[in-house]
């Protein structure tokens, strides 16, 4: 069974666990680099203020009563439309439906929210994510992200529909 945990600032020491094995493991698919969060980069009040931004949701999927998943809910310039970040699930838990959940969770988050479109951004060459995001809703637009120099793809999904994860 997949568990989802919401996040506080305290509970900064699992958010650095899974957040530098996937900047490890999946260094491509990031706006940050490990370096950035590694030596100087890695104290407790960044990670807790990683934790603390306003309007935000963190998420952790625990299976089998180990951390194996994350993913952010974060506030945009537009009320009505809310992003997708810090994705990541375990090479061992994909396929388990680690990912879908925490994908519908965040959007049943941002519906609750008010918002009527998720908007995320992926990696042009990262077709796992993309076919994730696509079977759970979103289109990829003509739009371009802006937080690496390679250009992510920005993906949305509209929310008209969102139900709560179970229901």
């Amino acid at each position: 069974m997949i568990e989802i945990r919401v996040l506080t600032p305290d509970d900064w020491p699992t958010w650095r666990d899974l957040r530098l094995a996937a900047l490890t493991e999946a260094p491509g698919a990031f706006g940050s680099r490990l370096a950035d969060w590694q030596g100087d980069g890695d104290r407790e009040q960044r990670w807790r203020d990683r934790l603390s931004i306003p309007g935000a949701r963190d998420l952790v999927a625990v299976l089998d009563r180990r951390p194996v998943g994350m993913a952010s809910g974060v506030p945009t310039e537009d009320p009505l439309v809310l992003e997708l970040i810090s994705m990541w699930v375990h090479p061992d838990a994909r396929g388990r439906g680690v990912g879908d959940r925490l994908v519908d969770e965040v959007a049943c988050w941002a519906r609750q929210r008010g918002a009527d479109r998720l908007r995320l951004s992926v990696m042009p060459d990262n077709a796992a994510a993309k076919a994730l995001y696509r079977r759970a809703g979103f289109q990829l637009t003509d739009e371009q992200g802006t937080l690496t120099p390679d250009g992510e793809q920005v993906m949305l999904r509209p929310l008209q529909g969102a139900v709560r994860p179970g229901s």
